[in-house]
């Protein structure tokens, strides 16, 4: 098909949005590892996740075999108010760059929120709503997922109590004030609000914070007030469940005008947005219908997947969530203050763990600096603002076009945007001074952390 024939921007119809949620675990035949209870080693039961999830999610965690998940209809009215999201194809950024590769991205920041992650904060309020609770607890790196979750308990009246890792508090004040304006209380983490809190700031005075600290005083928080549950923004299956409607559209897009993609790419922190978007392509290429390259792009200071260990490992640094076996840096691991906040995790969903040890998916970490001059180059010449996080997407499928501009292949790539950068202003004026720096942890920091990880024979 001639490029004339491709629209700059794909919409689907209302009708074509997903009606389900994809489960690509059912479609794995090496199944992620079991979540594990720490005090017993042993897989945790419904009944004990219930203590701290809502119950319908904890459902939707532990299924692994069932392939789709029917989307509420009150799910999908609220889905309306900005999906389905376009598929953009980046002619002046192929034109920029002087590539024969197409260049696609599935754009995810149409919505207040800023990013994909209203996809699963409205799901995860839905049935916490359902439950008749009261609210729910939840961390926060870049913020991102707290304004989504603000939104989401917003519109459907329920309590919002948000920990924000205390750099990204400290450098996104506006994006703080946007979760205030939606009803959420928003503490700085680590605080002293909760015993957790106050252990890790005695073990580590002056922190700026991680998502695993923040995970900690959010499920603390949660299992101490009664009516309440915690919700996660990533890593769980139940929210790669909920992101596959990225995944699907772009799909059911590229499929409408017989577009298929050679290279998809995802920034990588915990998995929310990567496990979405590769989600059904990646199901065609388990069941041996389809072939692609699938790229994960993680931070340079926070490697998890490309310097980690593949173990199981708590969830957050207080080490009061249940063990998961995933690539890991060790939870006591604190990232240098990048700026994107989103990606500053400690660890990858156990799925996306799994498919990578499977050698289904590769992984590549890019420095600070190299992101933000990506992320300028593309909003020079697309228009868009991109989140730091996105812009670990943007640099490698530069790079990726790049190549394909040395060896002259006519190669489709496929990237997420996340979300927008217009609250992420400090990050750029810091760029455009010449005091952002790249910080790399050294080996040594890393096996130290790895070598107080959980034992856990295989």
């Amino acid at each position: 098909m001639s490029n004339e024939k491709i629209p700059y921007k794909i919409y689907l119809e209302e009708s074509e949005m997903p009606k389900a949620w994809y489960n690509l675990r059912a479609d794995m035949i090496n199944k992620p590892a079991p979540l594990l209870n720490p005090g017993t080693l042993k897989p945790m039961t419904a009944e004990e996740l219930s203590g701290v999830f809502c119950e319908e999610l904890v459902a939707q965690e532990l299924d692994d075999t069932t392939k789709f998940f029917e989307i509420p209809q009150e799910i999908r009215d609220f889905y309306k108010m900005y999906r389905p999201s376009p598929l953009v194809r980046a002619y002046c950024l192929e034109k920029a760059l002087g590539t024969p590769a197409k260049i696609y991205y599935k754009f995810e920041g149409n919505n207040t929120s800023g990013s994909h992650k209203l996809n699963s904060a409205i799901a995860q309020a839905y049935y916490a709503k359902k439950q008749g609770l009261k609210g729910v607890t939840t961390e926060t790196g870049a913020g991102q997922w707290g304004t989504a979750l603000s939104m989401a308990c917003a519109y459907l009246g329920l309590d919002c109590k948000v920990y924000m890792v205390k750099c990204s508090y400290e450098q996104k004040p506006f994006r703080r004030e946007v979760m205030r304006v939606y009803g959420a209380s928003v503490t700085p983490s680590p605080s002293m609000e909760t015993e957790v809190g106050k252990k890790i700031l005695a073990e580590h005075p002056g922190t700026t914070g991680s998502l695993g600290c923040a995970i900690s005083e959010a499920v603390e928080k949660a299992v101490t007030s009664e009516g309440y549950r915690y919700v996660l923004g990533s890593v769980l299956n139940q929210v790669l469940l909920h992101q596959s409607v990225i995944g699907l559209e772009a799909k059911a897009a590229m499929d409408k005008y017989g577009i298929k993609p050679d290279i998809i790419i995802g920034c990588a922190g915990g998995g929310s947005n990567l496990g979405g978007l590769i989600a059904p392509f990646m199901g065609e290429k388990l069941r041996g219908e389809a072939d692609y390259k699938f790229i994960a792009v993680e931070p340079a200071s926070c490697p998890s997947l490309t310097r980690g260990t593949y173990a199981y490992d708590f969830c957050d640094t207080g080490a009061v969530c249940p063990l998961a076996k995933m690539y890991t840096l060790g939870s006591n691991f604190i990232p240098s203050a990048n700026h994107a906040g989103g990606l500053r995790y400690h660890g990858m969903s156990s799925t996306l763990s799994q498919l990578y040890d499977d050698g289904l998916m590769e992984a590549t970490s890019v420095k600070q600096t190299d992101v933000f001059e990506a992320a300028e180059q593309f909003a020079r010449v697309e228009g868009i603002l991109p989140a730091p996080e996105s812009s670990h997407a943007i640099r490698v499928a530069i790079d990726e076009a790049i190549k394909c501009r040395e060896t002259g292949e006519e190669k489709t790539i496929l990237f997420g945007l996340t979300g927008t950068g217009y609250f992420d202003m400090v990050a750029y004026e810091k760029f455009h001074d010449g005091k952002m720096s790249d910080y790399i942890p050294a080996d040594e920091e890393i096996a130290a952390n790895i070598a107080k990880l959980p034992k856990v024979e295989a």
